[in-house]
């Protein structure tokens, strides 16, 4: 401890020297570069692989697309509680592929020329439609099973790891005024099933740490009442949030300027119906369908501009676009494209054959589309570490005074 001074006109404060504490100060240390990338890029990333695995069955295209998908959110997941997510999407994309796989087994007829398994199998009388269940497990059904069940897992993965990747908080911030009630509803949504696993997770740890059981029926029936209070206090914490900030509030707008509003929007949205008709036809007809849904979308735009103007809200630190935003969405544009492309060019590598089984091969597009969907991993800045001072929510890390981007 060093001595007081009291030399000279004022006192000088007295000094410690045994050592620095940092108890006080906020864990704050990260990566320079890190920060938080824009919702809506993650999700526009995640959509684009969801649809490009909508377009194909081929095996090692989707399971390079989860392998690819598994690979970003693991380098660009944060800590925080909302990004927990992802293994419960990987759980439930394996369920998928497994209940499709008996589903097959035990309720299809058997198809084809190859005998997989000799199953014990019944069929049903004649006012149960005669159905056959179980029986002889024949290669070729399987494997067309196998692969749409592929396809939706893979799909389920990507939405997921738009679920961990993206805050839910700022996606809120994106959403359009127009529509600002139902993006609340909408997020509000998605974040269910991720609180609830953090939720279940949590409270089986805690049933463990006092000597509990957490399996089977009684592990199930500690677990679930827990689990609801806690939702219904979300709930409410939620509602009285909402109704505090004024939720629902709205600017007077004048009777002719909201007949315009609706006016437009409607005619919007027929546009886009009859120009999604054209372009789905083949000559003249297609030109023409792509302008009236250009026509369409512009008209749903300006509509939903002039919609915005009754909502009363505003935004604090708003999101903003950078680089590596723009490549993450344009990487999900990348691989759509490549995938759409593939499936014309090479409609039998996309889809591969069940019967007869073929090996499936792998379109140069298709490699270029999975390339596409790993770049988020390496062309992004890593997320900010979250503190558990922050609950999760990222709008609190940075220091008053800093923009947010």
């Amino acid at each position: 401890m060093a001595p007081l001074s009291t030399g000279g006109d004022a006192m000088t404060a007295p000094t410690v020297t045994m050592g620095t504490s940092h108890a006080t100060e906020p864990n704050l240390a990260r990566d320079d570069r890190a920060r938080w990338l824009h919702p809506l890029a993650w999700w526009a990333w995640a959509l684009g692989v969801a649809a490009a695995a909508s377009m194909t069955t081929n095996p090692l295209l989707l399971l390079g697309l989860i392998t690819c998908t598994a690979v970003v959110v693991d380098r660009r997941r944060s800590d925080a509680p909302w990004a927990r997510s992802f293994g419960f999407f990987l759980r439930l994309a394996l369920i998928v592929v497994a209940f499709r796989l008996v589903a097959q087994i035990v309720f299809v007829a058997p198809m084809g020329t190859t005998v997989l398994l000799e199953l014990p199998g019944i069929t049903l009388p004649s006012w149960l439609a005669g159905i056959r269940l179980g029986g002889t497990l024949m290669l070729e059904p399987a494997l067309h099973a196998l692969y749409e069940g592929l396809r939706l897992a893979a799909i389920i993965v990507a939405v997921g790891a738009a679920s961990s990747l993206a805050s839910p908080h700022r996606l809120l911030k994106s959403i359009p005024a127009a529509v600002y009630e139902v993006g609340v509803s909408v997020v509000v949504a998605t974040t269910f099933l991720p609180q609830l696993a953090s939720d279940v997770a949590r409270i089986r740890a805690n049933r463990r740490l006092r000597g509990r059981t957490d399996s089977g029926l009684r592990g199930v029936s500690g677990t679930v009442m827990p689990v609801l209070h806690g939702a219904m206090d979300r709930s409410i914490a939620l509602a009285a949030a909402m109704d505090s900030r004024g939720y629902g509030r709205s600017a007077t707008v004048s009777r002719a300027r909201s007949r315009l509003t609706a006016t437009v929007f409607i005619v919007g949205l027929a546009a886009i119906a009859i120009g999604t008709y054209g372009v789905l036809g083949t000559g003249s007809l297609a030109t023409w369908g792509a302008g009236i849904l250009i026509a369409g979308v512009v008209c749903v735009v300006v509509g939903v501009s002039l919609a915005g103007r009754r909502s009363l809200r505003t935004r604090y630190r708003p999101n903003t676009w950078h680089r590596p935003d723009i490549l993450t969405a344009l990487a999900g544009g990348v691989v759509a494209a490549t995938f759409v492309i593939a499936s014309v060019q090479d409609a039998a590598g996309m889809n591969p054959s069940t019967s007869p089984p073929l090996w499936p091969t792998l379109p140069v597009l298709a490699l270029i589309g999975l390339v596409a969907a790993l770049a988020p991993a390496y062309l992004t800045p890593p997320p900010p570490s979250v503190g558990p001072a922050t609950d999760g929510d990222p709008a609190r890390l940075d220091p008053p005074g800093r923009a947010e981007s």
